[in-house]
């Protein structure tokens, strides 16, 4: 009778088909640390971890278009209000212990001026004002960035933009963006996705801009 043996390959060597998603339960703190110390920084794949589960998903390659045109939207809706920002891109944000997550873009907005300069986050650096997914998002996803304390997620999916705001530590979804109250936010973005893969990015968001 022979016995099975269990062979195990470093998580870097995974090879994982764009859109897809692997899930690793009961993985301690340090071991989180471990694997992203073994993914590195120069990689496709993102991340989010959140009691003691972690994700580690291929974005599908039309995700990068939407993820960048919302980016810009951001952008220019700030500039147009006058407000100033730092974006972080797809950083990633841990709370010690407890979750990780690895945003498609990010934004301090109320905190901005606090994070000029910051090369690297520091333990006491506030999360990002604003974070964005425009991927299919889990529940492991949306834990992490409940436990990070990210006061407003967008997730844009299928044509659709969410918004999440944190109440007493939980997401609650919302028609408005506290920091767009004046602007149909989910009516805007989506629109202008689609308009984007009809006559490219850049007329899109020319369009946008002139209609603001």
């Amino acid at each position: 009778m022979t016995s099975a043996i269990p062979v195990f390959k470093p998580v870097s060597q995974m090879q994982l088909a764009p859109g897809s998603t692997v899930t690793i339960p009961d993985v301690s703190w340090e071991e989180f640390e471990s694997i992203l110390q073994e993914l590195g920084e120069k990689r496709t794949t993102r991340i989010a971890y959140s009691q003691g589960t972690l994700e580690i998903m291929a974005p599908l390659p039309e995700h990068e278009i939407p993820k960048d045109l919302i980016s810009d939207i951001v952008k220019i809706l700030l500039k147009a209000k006058d407000i100033r920002y730092q974006p972080f891109g797809s950083t990633t944000f841990k709370r010690q212990g407890v979750a990780g997550v690895e945003p498609d873009a990010c934004f301090y907005i109320q905190n901005y001026q606090q994070m000029i300069g910051h090369r690297r986050l520091q333990p006491d650096d506030p999360p990002p004002d604003l974070a964005i997914e425009t991927d299919v998002t889990s529940k492991t996803t949306l834990d992490a960035y409940e436990a990070i304390g990210v006061p407003e997620l967008w997730v844009y999916d299928s044509g659709n933009l969410s918004i999440y705001l944190l109440r007493d530590g939980k997401y609650i979804k919302s028609n408005i963006s506290p920091n767009f109250e004046d602007i149909a936010i989910t009516q805007i973005i989506p629109a202008a996705v689609e308009r984007s893969w009809q006559v490219g990015s850049f007329q899109a968001l020319e369009e946008l801009e002139a209609m603001i």
